[in-house]
């Protein structure tokens, strides 16, 4: 009798059949956005918190304020 072990499961069973690449190319996944630098001076504890944030995210802060930014205009846009 065959020896089932947990790697087991995570085997493909059956036959298999190769489908169509669907994916774009990676030079279409990266759009660029519309972006303008600003120069911007901000509370030094609101920096100190993003940067926190961001290393603890694994991402850079800038992206998180920016982030923050398109959302608040998102939402109050419509409104």
């Amino acid at each position: 009798m065959k020896k089932i072990y947990d790697n087991d499961f995570d085997m493909p069973r059956g036959k298999l059949i190769r489908i169509k690449d669907d994916l774009p190319p990676p030079h279409e996944l990266v759009m660029p956005d519309d972006t303008v630098k600003v120069t911007i001076a901000l509370n030094r504890k609101s920096v100190e918190f993003f940067k926190r944030a961001a290393e603890k995210n694994h991402t850079k802060y800038q992206k998180m304020i920016r982030e923050l930014l398109d959302q608040y205009v998102s939402r109050y846009r419509a409104a």
